[in-house]
């Protein structure tokens, strides 16, 4: 693309034409005569360049001719992703990468370890949600509500996963995604008042899932010391030590790197498939009489039946109570958006493992839902004695009746030790070898334990980082070639200690749904928003969302913190709205991050100004329109304090600055800033127009014409007032400025007879 010349005849290789200033160039005849000459020789240089490119094969086709250019290269299809077929793409090199292919490469020993979305992703979710919740508490969820609403409650968890997995999908998709996993979408997304809260939100939600994790690893270690009669102090405080010496372990394994901790989680990937295919196996196995005891008698289509409507027993014996303690079982999936920074490719990978993990992981709750509730009854003694001799059932009570044990006087007494309603440990019992599926339990719990114990420093850090709250950038401070937080670490690590202390497995339950549900709630409502403000650089790659099943996970997710625990959802809006308040109004960072909200913003603005055209406006909505002529606001603060005490900054006040093309070379860069921040100083609501022109008269004449854009929203009375202030018309062609609307009110800092003139 060439540009036109401003001078009167210019010459492109012999083909002369003529231009001025006012229109389009003129050409004569030979004009084209010599353009047809010159088409010809471009067209025969382009079938022998045709000739000799055909050996290019796909690449060639990809080229198009010109006519219009025949010595610059035309645009090159490869070069845009969206165009090509998908084996074709090429990735284009980013500036950075460009830039440091002139830096000094240093050794491979020294690159930072880089995942896939294998590894990286769907392993790392697959083993956060498979946790304590599903070998110590699906069995038990299963007999209080029963195998239909037990399946209604896991599809319902998973409907709210895989729309947030989908909103997350399209935000990871939309440009680049650095390290902050889910808090550096959201603050890029909703910007830094928003993002902030939720980051310090989110950080203490993955640290108290940590404990949960590790006080149910905890409680598996006790139980199975009893059953070899070693007791520490009691029940409770066992718990607590064995949960603070296991955290202090997890500890030193993330800090060994993210290299250690890859291989252990691998290695517990591989026992927890292990331990699966041990339970599957074990319940198609004949039960023997001391199986039985305990309520195992295998697929038996009367205890499917039985089994299928739900019991509610004690304190938490409701759907909604059920659902909490469920649900942190599925809040897993955000493991490998987490360490984004840690993988290869984070646009690629996090849709495709998440999705993937959820998917798997839905299939395996079912299927020990329903393999639970077919072969086990809910109330069981353990006692052989109660088995039936004869065919007499009188007095009996319970299914096992016709099974041919008596359970009767257990469950009058409510105190069966086993069955689906009271053993903690029946997959175990289930299992053809129990002690897989306590390596099981145990691969579980501590994985998801490591697996939150590292995401939550990451997600600190950057959250530090960014300096959104100016007390905790202590913890910013990375260390080794992956930028590891260790001082992040330790703090997690103490918050991890305090809720492990707690040693109550439910509790922290409820309260770590609560927080992931919040996380959740707003990461779907960042989707929507962004989608629905229809911002420009809201572009994501991955196509397969809608911003209503965004705003319905959004939705859904507010409602179900209330109902499963509703004064810990009021304490989480507490926080939130704290943290809020602290950033949007006494902190105020200089951060610009593009987000969503200015983009709502602007649509906001510009629709409501568009609907005032059609209003007719009344006498009781007049509001002073103020176009000021102040020059530099603080030159003039009595002017400009003068027209603000009666906008009241409820009017709309602009202070103009009609700066001469001499003066331009003198004004520092940063007068337009520095004089923005005097007047947000000074309390003064109005804008800044700083306006260059050759003359004082072609400046004012300018900012006169604002007029008629405040003719279509505002009245059309004029009002005109005139101050004159003595002073020299030097000065006055300085510091002129307007101040204009409709009704307009110039306020004039030169003297009347030059107003009169303009």
């Amino acid at each position: 693309m060439g540009q036109l010349a401003s001078k009167r005849n210019v010459v492109a290789r012999g083909v002369h034409f003529s231009t001025n200033e006012e229109g389009p160039p003129r050409y004569s005849s030979h004009h084209f005569d010599t353009f047809f000459k010159l088409f010809k020789l471009n067209l025969l240089l382009l079938l022998v360049t045709s000739s000799t490119s055909e050996r290019r094969g796909s690449r060639a086709e990809l080229r198009r001719s010109s006519v219009y250019s025949t010595m610059d290269l035309v645009p090159q299809l490869e070069h845009y992703a969206n165009s090509l077929p998908r084996p074709m793409t090429r990735n284009r090199p980013s500036l950075e990468t460009l830039r440091k292919t002139f830096e000094v490469t240093t050794s491979d020993s020294s690159s930072p370890v880089r995942f896939g979305w294998i590894v990286g992703v769907m392993i790392r979710c697959m083993l956060n949600i498979w946790g304590v919740i599903l070998f110590l508490r699906l069995s038990w969820i299963t007999s209080q509500a029963g195998i239909v609403l037990t399946c209604v409650i896991i599809l319902m968890s998973v409907t709210v996963t895989s729309v947030t997995a989908l909103s997350i999908s399209a935000i990871a998709t939309n440009g680049r995604v650095a390290s902050g996993g889910a808090y550096f979408m959201l603050s890029r997304t909703l910007g830094p008042e928003i993002g902030g809260p939720i980051g310090v939100v989110f950080c203490f939600a993955n640290a108290l899932a940590c404990a949960l994790h590790t006080v149910g690893f905890s409680e598996v270690v006790r139980d199975l010391m009893r059953e070899f009669n070693v007791v520490m102090i009691d029940s409770v405080n066992d718990v607590r030590i064995v949960g603070v010496i296991t955290v202090t372990i997890l500890l030193l394994i993330a800090l060994a790197g993210m290299a250690w901790e890859s291989s252990t989680q691998m290695f517990f990937f591989l026992v927890l498939l292990i331990s699966f295919a041990n339970y599957l196996v074990g319940t198609v196995i004949p039960p023997n009489t001391e199986k039985q005891s305990i309520g195992i008698f295998g697929y038996r289509g009367d205890i499917f039946v039985e089994n299928l409507t739900p019991s509610w027993r004690g304190p938490k014996g409701s759907f909604f109570q059920v659902f909490a303690i469920f649900f942190p079982a599925a809040t897993g999936i955000l493991s490998g958006v987490n360490i984004c920074g840690d993988l290869k490719d984070p646009n690629n990978a996090i849709p495709k493992g998440t999705l993937a993990a959820i998917f798997w992981t839905t299939l395996s709750d079912l299927v020990i839902a329903v393999t639970t509730g077919v072969c086990v009854v809910r109330d069981a003694s353990g006692n052989k004695s109660d088995i039936l001799t004869g065919n007499s059932t009188d007095g009996c009570v319970g299914l096992a009746c016709n099974l041919g044990w008596n359970f009767t006087d257990c469950i009058h007494s409510q105190a069966c030790p086993y069955g689906l309603a009271n053993s903690l440990n029946l997959l175990g019992q289930l299992s053809g070898y129990p002690y897989l599926i306590t390596a099981g339990v145990f691969a579980a719990t501590l994985s998801s334990a490591l697996g939150f114990l590292v995401s939550a420093p990451k997600i600190f850090q950057r959250l530090c980082k960014d300096e959104i709250y100016p007390f905790i950038i202590f913890f910013a401070k990375g260390y080794g070639k992956n930028n590891e937080p260790i001082r992040a670490y330790i703090l997690c690590y103490l918050i991890a200690v305090i809720f492990i202390l707690v040693a109550e497995l439910n509790t922290i339950a409820a309260l770590n749904s609560n927080f992931f549900l919040c996380s959740y709630g707003l990461i779907n409502f960042s989707c929507f928003h962004a989608s629905i403000t229809n911002a420009p650089g809201w572009r994501p790659s991955f196509h397969y969302y809608s911003k209503w099943t965004a705003l319905f996970g959004a939705v859904i997710s507010m409602v179900l913190m209330f109902l499963f625990t509703w004064w810990a959802a009021l304490i989480t809006f507490c926080i939130i709205v704290f943290l809020f308040g602290y950033v949007n109004y006494y902190n105020k960072p200089k951060i610009n991050w593009g987000s969503s909200v200015q983009a709502g913003t602007y649509n906001m603005a510009l629709s409501y100004s568009v609907s005032l055209m059609g209003v007719e406006d009344h006498v009781k909505n007049f509001r002073p329109q103020c176009l000021v002529l102040s020059g530099p606001p603080n030159q003039r603060p009595a002017l400009v304090d003068f027209v603000g005490s009666f906008t009241k900054h409820v009017s709309l006040m602009i202070c103009g600055d009609i700066i001469l093309v001499g003066d331009r070379t003198t004004r520092p860069h940063d007068a337009t800033d520095s004089l923005v921040k005097w007047m947000n100083k000074r309390k003064v609501r109005s804008f800044y127009t700083p306006l260059s022109a050759e003359t004082l008269r072609a400046g004012a004449k300018n900012l006169l014409q604002v007029r008629s854009l405040f003719e279509m929203l505002y009245l059309s009375v004029i009002l005109s007032v005139c101050l004159s202030i003595c002073c020299c018309q030097q000065d006055a062609t300085k510091t002129l400025s307007l101040s204009a609307a409709n009704p307009i009110i110039y306020s004039c800092t030169s003297f009347s007879g030059f107003i009169m003139k303009t």
